[in-house]
């Protein structure tokens, strides 16, 4: 039996703001921006590459806005997606990476490049925070 992770619900207290952070900022696709029913609406979104969509609305869920915590969203470079993040105006943390013969992280990317090494972060508008994680680096790059 698969269980596969389709969507993730993200509390906002602001729909049409998140929505241009995710869209405008993030780049992220809007599948859905409907209101079935008066203090019911449902916007969907999804990362580029994904197979995972999200869900800001109103009447989806009684999370507090800003509460969720951490997701990761894998990129082959995260040089160049932080790089990209930061031009759209999204405040992205430093690049770090954790240093297991230290035992402690450090700034900057893995010097290996080791899948799941780096690490950089951001939040949405509410403070829901994410995490940028280099998974492949080099794969189907030019140059990479």
């Amino acid at each position: 039996m698969d269980y596969k992770l389709e969507l993730v619900i993200v509390p906002v207290s602001d729909v049409d703001r998140a929505k241009a952070f995710y869209t405008e900022q993030l780049g992220f696709a809007l599948d859905v921006d409907t209101t079935p029913v008066e203090g019911f609406r449902v916007v969907q979104l999804t990362p580029p590459g994904s197979a995972c969509s999200v869900t800001i609305g109103t009447g989806i869920t009684d999370a507090a806005p800003g509460s969720y915590r951490g997701t990761h969203l894998v990129v082959s470079n995260l040089e160049v997606a932080r790089a990209e993040l930061v031009g759209r105006g999204v405040e992205v943390s430093d690049i770090r990476h954790f240093d297991r013969e230290q035992g402690e992280w450090r700034p900057g990317v893995d010097p290996a490049r080791s899948d799941y090494g780096s690490f950089a972060d951001f939040r949405d508008p509410d403070g829901n925070s994410w995490v940028l994680q280099e998974v492949g680096h080099g794969e189907g790059e030019a140059g990479g």
